[in-house]
């Protein structure tokens, strides 16, 4: 999460962090901040809001040649100039920033430093207090690093500044992408490689429990043992066309990551100055004014339809019926006296969804447009529109997309049922934030939802996801993602419909991917995976915090439950990809399959 560049070498390091620090804003932030250092004396310039504000404040006749740089989104403290980044310890001997989570910062302030005074509410400081709390033991500046390094647990993406070591600058990643950028005469760091692409297409990749000391003319890469990483650096091979790729190996596994960076720009754009969830009153009307909500769309969009449905009923209390586009247009029920139609489409050109959208307006009934793409063809047709803001989204197979959807409805409902006074049982901003965090720590864990599809999809071909409530709509999603990219044939069902049929195709060794995140069915969904299970299947649960048993392949963190489809179908995406790219299938150009669809 947030954005980190770093800079050490001989030119102004200042406009190369702003820059840089400019080429991450896609992600959404809501402060900045950098510090810069010409030999002991280090400055620090931070700031909320955009990184314009940040420019206004940075003194161009600092003359320095080094220094880090961040973007922030809240997470532990409110978003203000005292709890951006970068962080200083206590003396200021050391500047530090940080993407990522520390879950166990509590305890080691307890265990550590009780007697020292902070200056934030976030995770970070307890990290640069940390190193000088061991600097003053008596260990160097490296092994004070690597001592607190020790002690963390979670995501982190670090680069730290020390007055008394001032041609250094130390840097070490768990879980959190981190690149070092060489140049001649100069290294940079940058939590993605778009950020310093105007100095440099040479970029090294940094592990898991490494920590590196970069100067302006060397790279040590060491282990946490202190042995020494001898590792080969590539070339950025990025162009216009795929810029947006980075150094993703795929536009589906970037997307998948961009997720957090998605909810946290969804929460911005949908916020008014006051910190209250908006929309525009016109859509707020026309939904109030409404007897029953038709959702028209198809494929990933119908599934968050049906998530959505969930929000309008009983967020809004809205009757809300979900529809496929393709079929309602040539068999359209009898519909109510005062009906508003929803058109979720990520690009906004799906033909079927077209087709309706013009018989409705024929119809004379008010419709309105959830899309990705401003001007597009279901936006421009539509009597209103809502904004994804997801950004461009190239794989065919929607990830970010869909859970931009579901947040969006999310939102729509909430103000549409604070419009009318009525009082839900979800605070949805805060918990919105704690949804981005949790899909922060999925896509973090990368690597076991590969071992995960490894386990379980490396040869089968067929496999059913099963679930029961929202988590029967999440299963409908995950086995869609699966058979697209993967061709496993894949289907979801109603944990409770596998006894009306479905249970006859269960043999041994068949992949049977169960969600159970919802407390009310908890139980009954342990009960149909008992079922499959006496029947040879393979299972495969994916459970909330809270929640979980042992044994249980996935525990995802824990959410409002209304919202866990935003998370839980994060570790499916995740699945999918990585059984599509251990088959062999390009992953994101899947067969027969285009990205919008424009025939009928």
């Amino acid at each position: 999460m947030c954005g980190i560049v770093g800079y050490i070498g001989t030119e102004d390091a200042k406009e190369i962090l702003l820059k840089g620090l400019e080429k991450l804003e896609y992600r959404g932030y809501d402060s900045a901040g950098i510090a810069v250092r010409n030999g002991e004396d280090v400055r620090v310039y931070k700031e909320k809001g955009r990184i314009a504000e940040l420019r206004k404040m940075v003194d161009d006749s600092f003359d320095t040649t080094t220094g880090i740089g961040h973007t922030r989104w809240a997470t532990h403290g409110v978003p203000n100039r005292e709890n951006s980044h970068p962080h200083q310890s206590e003396s200021g001997r050391f500047t530090l920033v940080h993407n990522g989570v520390i879950e166990n910062y509590e305890q080691l302030r307890e265990a550590y430093l009780t007697g020292v005074t902070f200056k934030s509410d976030t995770d970070t400081e307890i990290i640069v207090q940390l190193v000088e709390h061991f600097s003053k033991e008596g260990l160097d500046t490296e092994a004070a690093f690597v001592e607190v390094l020790k002690l963390l647990h979670g995501s982190y993406a670090l680069g730290l500044l020390d007055t008394e070591n001032p041609d250094v600058i130390y840097v070490a990643k768990n879980k959190s992408p981190l690149l070092v950028g060489l140049g001649d005469g100069f290294n940079v760091i940058a939590s993605d490689a778009m950020a310093m692409l105007q100095v440099t297409d040479t970029y090294t990749e940094l592990h898991d429990g490494e920590i590196v000391l970069i100067t302006k003319e060397n790279i040590e890469i060491k282990d946490l043992e202190g042995n020494v990483i001898t590792r080969e650096p590539y070339k950025a091979e990025i162009d216009a066309s795929d810029i947006e790729k980075g150094t993703y190996a795929h536009y589906m596994l970037k997307e998948i990551h961009e997720q957090p960076a998605v909810m946290r720009r969804i929460i911005q754009k949908y916020q008014d100055d006051k910190g209250n969830l908006t929309i525009d009153k016109d859509i707020v009307k026309a939904a109030r004014e409404a007897d029953r909500v038709y959702i028209v769309a198809c494929g990933t969009s119908y599934h968050a339809g049906l998530v959505g449905k969930e929000y309008l009923e009983k967020w809004a209390g809205i009757p809300t019926e979900v529809h496929v586009a393709s079929e309602f247009v040539y068999n359209m029920p009898l519909l109510s006296k005062k009906p508003l139609f929803i058109f979720i489409s990520q690009s906004g050109e799906t033909a079927d969804s077209r087709a309706v959208l013009v018989a409705v307006k024929e119809l004379g009934y008010p419709a309105l447009t959830i899309t990705n793409v401003p001007g597009s063809t279901l936006s421009r047709e539509a009597d209103h529109t809502l904004i994804l803001h997801a950004g461009p989204e190239i794989a065919v197979a929607s990830t970010k997309a869909y859970t931009a959807q579901i947040a969006v409805l999310a939102i729509f409902a909430q103000v549409v049922a604070a419009d009318a006074g009525v009082k839900t049982e979800i605070d949805l901003l805060p918990e919105l934030a704690k949804v981005t965090s949790a899909i922060t720590t999925i896509v973090d864990d990368a690597k076991l939802m590969e071992d995960i599809a490894s386990k379980y999809l490396s040869t089968t071909r067929n496999a059913f996801f099963i679930g029961r409530t929202m988590d029967f709509y999440v299963g409908l999603e995950g086995a869609l993602k699966l058979k697209e990219i993967s061709y496993i044939q894949a289907e979801g069902f109603a944990g409770g419909e596998l006894k009306h049929g479905t249970i006859a195709l269960i043999e041994d060794g068949v992949p049977v991917i169960a969600l159970a995140t919802q407390e009310s069915v908890n139980l009954s969904i342990r009960g149909n995976v008992k079922e499959v299970v006496a029947r040879g299947a393979l299972p495969c649960i994916i459970s909330m915090r809270g929640l979980e048993k042992e044994g249980d392949a996935y525990v995802i963190p824990a959410v409002h439950e209304m919202l866990s489809p935003l998370v839980s179908v994060v570790t499916l995406q995740l699945i999918s990809y990585y059984a599509a790219l251990h088959r062999g299938a390009d992953v994101d150009k899947p067969r027969n399959l285009a990205k919008s669809v424009t025939v009928e």
